[in-house]
């Protein structure tokens, strides 16, 4: 089952995959494409800084929910609450 995101534009002008962050690996760093949807939830995510643009480090998943470097920050998040995050496939 494919769940990757259209292809979006990058700077260079090729099509970078985006995937919602719960499919990015611990240690790898992505760019914040869009947080979906437009609830209590998604408005929280961006006022924790996942923003378009905002760099996110996977720092580890624990016991569902995923540690995750952004902003100069470490939080964690549940999986559903990251399935509403679309990053960049990996830089």
């Amino acid at each position: 089952m494919d769940l990757s995101v259209e292809g979006a534009e990058t700077s260079c002008g090729v099509s970078a995959q985006q995937l919602p962050l719960t499919f990015v690996s611990a240690g790898e760093t992505v760019k914040v494409i869009k947080v979906r949807g437009k609830n209590d939830l998604t408005h929280h995510l961006e006022n924790l800084g996942f923003v378009e643009g905002a760099e996110v480090k996977v720092i580890a998943g624990v016991q569902g929910d995923l540690v995750v470097q952004v902003k100069g920050a470490q939080v964690a998040i549940s999986r559903q609450a990251a399935n509403h995050i679309v990053t960049t496939a990996g830089r």
